[in-house]
């Protein structure tokens, strides 16, 4: 229980406040399926963004060891057993990613598919969810669509597809490194969208 409640002891925001005030930790998984019930996470990337700038520098990507094998879902994320089995242990990681989140939000494209492999992890070992504060990019793009009455195409709210909406490049897709990083340039996007007096407040789910 120490590494989350060390982590939460950190964590601090304000609503009301500019959002440039708060540090995010911007965070993307894979995993070997999207079923949290038969899926283990694989791999976990992160970057920080600090007065409204993407820290490249923060940038970290680690591997975990699974209990099974990756199977089919290598065709998805091109990971292998071979080199997932040098990963790190939910122990190890869970140290790093806590010990980088504290005192940020975390930010996340569908929030709720990583969140829910986080936790079950925290949950198994300190006995607690993350219970920290969240943006997902993904809810922000369709309260954006919706507000300029654009339908919901199929697919309109992918990542790839919301950063071509912007213009922002486009990266190597199922990487969780590459696509943390094209979450952090998604939010700087849509935060720039939105004009100025954006506040914390206007991007926490």
């Amino acid at each position: 229980m120490a590494p989350l409640r060390e982590c939460w002891q950190h964590s601090h925001s304000c609503g009301g406040a500019d959002w440039r005030q708060q540090e995010f930790l911007v965070v993307d998984t894979e995993t070997s399926a999207l079923e949290i019930a038969s899926g283990e996470l694989l791999s976990v990337g992160w970057v920080v963004i600090r007065d409204g700038r993407i820290l490249l520098g923060s940038a970290e990507h680690w591997l975990l060891k699974p209990q099974n094998s990756v199977g089919e879902s290598a065709t998805i994320h091109t990971l292998r057993d071979c080199e997932l089995d040098a990963g790190l242990t939910e122990a190890e990681l869970m140290r790093r990613f806590l010990q980088a989140a504290a005192g940020r939000a975390l930010v996340f494209h569908h929030a709720g598919l990583d969140l829910a492999f986080l936790n079950r992890i925290t949950r198994r070992l300190y006995g607690a969810p993350l219970l920290l504060p969240v943006v997902d990019t993904l809810q922000l793009e369709k309260r954006n669509l919706e507000r300029r009455n654009r339908p919901l195409e199929a697919n309109a709210l992918r990542l790839a597809n919301c950063c071509k909406r912007y213009n922002l490049p486009l990266s190597k897709a199922h990487n969780a490194l590459t696509d943390a990083l094209a979450t952090a340039e998604l939010l700087l996007a849509q935060v720039s969208y939105k004009g100025k007096g954006v506040k914390l407040r206007d991007l926490i789910a």
